[in-house]
């Protein structure tokens, strides 16, 4: 996933070459391979927040999305103590009842830490960090006598769809 050769933007993650210092998009301090996998490992801490958002803040954007997912962000970001702020892009009318997206934005200093929170709260709530072994061969086969779900790792046979998860084949 990341090879310390190469250093990496911890907000948009992009993939720089070592000698470059600054995301160009960001505008912050790239980490190397090793450091952006130690993030990943390391568990959640409290942001240090600064308080509401002023005119004089630098923001930056730390994800861009639909209202309800940034919503949901913003909340746990409030949550833990990061203040944020959603600002629609020129496809919304910033009510949210267009069809635009919106960019959840936070303070350049707190950006960091507002990404992890964020992918933290990603991994909780798609359960990417499975607790069930599968095969790496296993392939659903509606035709065989039984199937393992590869979303929640229940055992069944026949249908095409999971009864424990619901997951559709």
């Amino acid at each position: 996933m990341y090879e310390d050769e190469l250093k990496y933007c911890p907000i948009c993650e992009d993939e720089y070459r070592a000698e470059i210092e600054k995301c160009a998009a960001c505008g912050i301090s790239l980490l190397s391979g090793s450091e952006m996998l130690s993030r990943k490992d390391r568990p959640r801490q409290q942001v240090a927040s600064q308080g509401e958002l002023g005119p004089d803040d630098d923001l930056v954007v730390v994800r861009h999305g639909p209202m309800a997912e940034m919503k949901s962000y913003k909340k746990v970001l409030a949550d833990r103590g990061v203040a944020a702020l959603l600002a629609g892009d020129e496809n919304s009318c910033g009510k949210g009842c267009c069809a635009g997206n919106f960019d959840l934005v936070v303070r350049k200093e707190e950006a960091a830490g507002a990404v992890q929170v964020i992918e933290d709260e990603i991994r909780r709530t798609a359960v990417i960090e499975t607790e069930h072994e599968i095969p790496a061969d296993q392939v659903f086969d509606p035709l065989a006598g039984n199937n393992i779900c590869p979303a929640c790792g229940h055992q069944f046979s026949g249908g095409v769809e999971c009864p424990d998860c619901g997951l559709c084949f």
